[in-house]
């Protein structure tokens, strides 16, 4: 187990983008999100293979499907959602060159398995209104969180029906526009999906079939690591139904993703501050009793969870000062104490 007096953090402050992107910070809400912008750039690179599927006639698309996924699942797709999860809560672009805002949903997404305005309506519409609680469509409360045929049942759940229950959601709750967006984006995304099956199957399943299911397959995975170990007592308090991940490879690519009870506690705050913040309220995650892991991203928490791998992460587990005192086995027991289904 680590404890508190050894941590170290990843503050990636000056997040890596070439020199000759400097003319892009005047197009920016924040000079800080530049690298954003190279990352879109490299999107687009994507992007402009799978087009090129379309069109090719000298070799077999099949021989050419491996290098486009490696591409994709190998170097982006990870990056890129987390992408359009921290451009949801902050606009890339400022108000001037506003128009640029749709390229990351309408344009890019769809080749990463995103499906124009779904996401975030979902997530900024829906997930963060309800915090996991019980009106949360994604909520992982009702599920054993350790068991497989549970989380099965939570992802099928949501490729089945989630696009339905969505809308009625905001049907329900009169958010009309929210409505409005999803159907429109829906449908044309699945219309273009008919018609590219029908002129072209091959390239569009390797293209936008193969990305969508797997992107989805790989949000609820992370969606049940971040609210995997709840507090039944207090369910609504973000920093017993959520955790924080540090000093991770993932954290590195992703927008520091793994501080996400900061996340739920300031869904404003600019990712390169994740780590300082942290650091700041270590006496309040204490005195929460937050679980705070070190070293292990949400899909390797997903894997320890699913394989029943408690003492590894207990290993990972940080003995935050100020928290109770607890033995290896102390932690294990809370651990499985906080992944308890609990109903509605």
């Amino acid at each position: 187990m680590s404890d508190e007096s050894t941590l170290t953090v990843t503050d990636p402050r000056a997040a890596a983008a070439p020199g000759f992107l400097a003319f892009a910070r005047g197009t920016l809400n924040d000079p800080r999100d530049v690298s954003v912008v190279w990352l879109m750039l490299q999107c687009l690179v994507v992007v402009a293979a799978g087009i090129a599927l379309f069109f090719v006639r000298s070799v077999p698309v099949i021989y050419l499907a491996p290098l486009h996924l490696a591409l994709l699942f190998g170097a982006l797709i990870d990056r890129f959602t987390l992408m359009l999860h921290f451009t949801s809560h902050r606009p890339l672009f400022n108000k001037r060159f506003r128009f640029l805002n749709h390229v990351i949903p309408w344009v890019i997404g769809p080749f990463f398995g995103q499906t124009p305005n779904s996401y975030f309506a979902h997530h900024m519409g829906m997930h963060h209104r309800e915090e996991n609680l019980a009106p949360d469509l994604s909520s992982t409360m009702r599920f054993q969180r350790n068991r497989l045929d549970h989380w099965l049942r939570y992802y099928l759940r949501f490729m089945i029906i989630g696009l339905p229950e969505l809308c009625l959601y905001f049907l329900r709750a009169k958010r009309y526009k929210l409505f409005v967006r999803v159907l429109i984006g829906e449908g044309l995304y699945w219309t273009a999906i008919a018609l590219g099956l029908y002129f072209a199957p091959a390239p569009t399943l390797i293209v936008f079939v193969g990305p969508l299911v797997a992107m989805r397959m790989l949000m609820m995975m992370g969606n049940w690591a971040q609210h995997a170990f709840i507090c039944q007592q207090h369910p609504e308090d973000p920093y017993r139904s959520s955790i924080t991940s540090i000093n991770t490879r993932y954290n590195r690519r992703c927008f520091n993703d793994g501080y996400h009870i900061l996340h739920h506690v300031n869904p404003r705050c600019h990712w390169t501050e994740h780590p300082i913040e942290f650091e700041k309220a270590l006496p309040e995650y204490a005195a929460h009793d937050a679980i705070v892991f070190d070293g292990v991203d949400y899909f390797q928490i997903w894997v320890c969870l699913m394989f029943g791998r408690w003492g590894r992460l207990a290993d990972r587990f940080v003995r935050l000062k100020g928290a109770p005192e607890r033995s290896r086995d102390d932690v294990i027991a809370f651990l499985k104490s906080r992944v308890v289904a609990f109903p509605r």
